[in-house]
């Protein structure tokens, strides 16, 4: 991580440092405006933030102050590693391809900059309503709406508009948010594609491109389609391109190199260092002995927020049952769910009013819930990252949280493999006694 105490020039970086583009690269020259922001009465004096060794505050990188406004109100101090790595490089007009993990604050280091730059430069002329100047693709709904509500919250003191298209949710209420002048769109490659080819949605004005979680996209089967939205946008020389993917495997670096220009590299490795916060066990269980295990757990145990993870959406559906059958408070979120009542589940989750959640790993990367104080994995996750981003659920911001995993006999083959993508040894026990 680049630290106040180890970079070169430790001072903030000056507004031109920010705005202008290295020599070598080949972008159109930003244009300097003056910053568009709402009058108040705030100032930077209502946010202090003492400097630390080793960390990067906001402060540090002469943030407009309409957006500094809004990273107080939000309670962010110090950057974390990926924000200010990403902020170090993005600010200054580059390209960005960045392997961090969901939690790490990616997604606010990509708007951070992408909203400094719209409130330091003039907007282009001739702006076609429904062509926004940024676009952010998601592989998912909830990653899409989510990274939309962070948005907003960043704009909150600013005139900027933001708006997401996704699929399941209601065409023209989302055609209408995007009528006048649009600065932020956030969307997924399927309902976006559809919004082009009505042609409400022209992504030829598109300045800055954002593609999140860029390995689950691969996965998911979402290629073919990114590449199409991409040929519709400017030149990866006229247009800045942030990447972001948990890992680098050949295939994403390949796609990196395609669709963007002399990029910087940033890597925060797939770990578990939040593991001091999180109190990680194993139960020894027979997979007959499981569905007691886990009516008998959350009956007993004093849980505040559970997620509770499947790898199959059979099996959420068959824990769902028998936990409301338990007289449990539980919810399900799953591809098999409507998107309306996702949307609405997550809110209820978050606000307090469902104890248990029970998912699939649909809800396992970029769903922010707060105060998760348990996450159980009902069966271990087939692929290992899975494992990180799931117990990453709990132990957010500084709360210690709690992750049990139940390994019986069809776990026993990817508990290794857990361990050795972690490089740590899980404890392995069996269940507390009055538990079986």
């Amino acid at each position: 991580m680049t630290t106040l105490s180890t970079r070169k020039d430790s001072k903030p970086m000056s507004e031109s440092e920010q705005t202008t583009a290295p020599a070598e690269n080949h972008k159109p020259k930003r244009r300097r405006r003056k910053p568009r922001r709402r009058q108040s009465n705030w100032d930077l004096r209502q946010f202090q933030v003492t400097p630390v060794a080793g960390k990067w505050r906001f402060h540090d990188f002469d943030l407009p102050l309409p957006l500094m406004r809004a990273i107080h109100a939000l309670g962010f101090e110090y950057c974390t590693p990926i924000q200010a790595e990403a902020l170090d490089h993005t600010l200054l007009g580059g390209d960005i391809v960045g392997k961090a993990q969901t939690g790490t604050g990616k997604t606010a280091a990509f708007l951070i900059s992408i909203l400094a730059y719209f409130l330091e430069e003039e907007r282009p002329n001739g702006q076609k309503p429904g062509a926004p100047r940024a676009l952010v693709v998601a592989p998912t709904r909830e990653l899409a709406l989510q990274i939309e509500k962070d948005a907003k919250a960043l704009a909150r003191f600013t005139d900027l508009k933001v708006a997401s298209v996704v699929g399941g949710m209601d065409y023209q209420k989302q055609r209408e948010a995007l009528e006048g002048k649009l600065d932020i769109l956030v969307a997924t490659p399927g309902r976006l594609l559809d919004f082009h080819q009505k042609r409400d949605v022209d992504l030829t004005q598109v300045e800055v491109l954002v593609l999140d979680e860029a390995d689950r996209m691969l996965s998911m089967g979402f290629i073919p389609d990114v590449k199409r939205i991409i040929r519709h946008t400017p030149k990866k020389e006229e247009r800045q391109t942030f990447l972001f993917s948990a890992t680098f495997t050949e295939d994403i670096l390949q796609l990196a190199s395609q669709w963007t220009h002399e990029p910087a590299h940033v890597e925060i490795a797939v770990t578990v260092d939040n593991a001091a916060d999180i109190d990680q066990r194993v139960y020894m269980v027979g997979d007959a002995e499981k569905q007691r295990l886990l009516v008998k757990l959350l009956q007993q145990e004093s849980f505040d927020r559970v997620m509770v993870f499947g790898n199959r959406r059979d099996l959420v559906r068959k824990l769902d049952d028998l936990l409301r059958k338990a007289g449990i408070d539980v919810a399900m979120l799953s591809g098999d769910v409507p998107q309306n009542q996702r949307i609405e589940t997550l809110e209820k989750f978050r606000a307090g009013e469902i104890q248990v959640l029970v998912a699939t790993d649909v809800a396992g990367r970029g769903i922010h819930i707060e105060d998760v104080s348990h996450v159980i994995n009902y069966t271990l996750p087939e692929d290992p990252e899975d494992y990180v981003h799931r117990i990453g659920r709990t132990g957010r911001a500084g709360a210690k949280g709690v992750s049990i995993s139940f390994v019986g006999e069809e776990d026993a083959f990817s508990l290794p493999e857990i361990e050795r993508y972690i490089d740590d040894k899980l404890p392995c026990e069996h269940p507390p006694e009055g538990l079986l």
